[in-house]
């Protein structure tokens, strides 16, 4: 009876001990609202928000003014209240409709889809918890301006969803092609738009870029805007 008794004491503590083991580090569930950024992490501000902004929160989209469905997508607050569950991408309505096809697919015809590189940054995003991050980490270098690796992509995130397609709503400039993108960089628009020195500054409802994505396009154009 002694015996078993024992036996009996031992399971418990040992049952009591692996227990109190596996609740030493108590788990912490993500907060969205936390805006310290993890090395490789995407930054919402200057990766994410943008894509918001260009190519959802316009008239007759997802702006304050429309919101339709219920979706306005032109600040964190807004795009975090619907259709996003943090850690969970799959299971997100707003990355979903993003790689939806047909009239479906967000943005909707005859509007160009988001590329491949910013779908995945969003589901990257929502993925390592929809945090509201600034002030990141940049790997921005002004002595880098070719147009295909530096010029390019700082359109593609903060322009191209008003100024390219059939649909464009940017004053029909295109800036979608080559072509587009140096008319307006001889011309002077380009500039002093990104400058926010002109009368229209971009982008539209949207911060200012960067001083050294600004400096890149800068010295892009001053070099002459090659095809480079």
């Amino acid at each position: 009876m002694i015996k078993k008794s024992v036996f009996y004491f031992l399971m418990i503590f040992m049952a009591a001990t692996q227990f109190s083991c596996k609740h030493e580090i108590p788990f912490t569930p993500i907060d969205p609202s936390d805006t310290i950024a993890v090395n490789g992490a995407v930054c919402f501000q200057s990766d994410i928000l943008p894509v918001f902004q260009s190519y959802c929160a316009k008239s007759g989209c997802h702006d304050a003014g429309s919101r339709e469905e219920g979706y306005q997508l032109d600040t964190y607050a807004n795009i975090v209240s619907k259709g996003v569950r943090a850690g969970n991408a799959g299971g997100s309505k707003i990355y979903e409709v993003l790689v939806e096809s047909g009239n479906d697919r967000m943005p909707q015809p005859p509007e160009n889809p988001l590329t491949a590189s910013q779908i995945n940054l969003i589901a990257r995003w929502i993925n390592e918890g929809a945090r509201n991050t600034s002030n990141c980490s940049s790997a921005c270098d002004s002595s880098q301006f070719t147009y295909a690796a530096k010029v390019k992509p700082i359109l593609q995130t903060n322009c191209l969803g008003c100024h390219s397609g059939v649909a464009a709503s940017g004053g029909y400039i295109p800036l979608d092609t080559y072509d587009g993108v140096k008319e307006q960089a001889l011309f002077g628009t380009l500039y002093i738009s990104i400058n926010h020195t002109g009368t229209y500054p971009m982008p539209k409802n949207g911060a200012k870029l960067s001083d050294c994505k600004i400096a890149v396009v800068r010295k892009w154009i001053e070099s002459g805007a090659p095809d480079n």
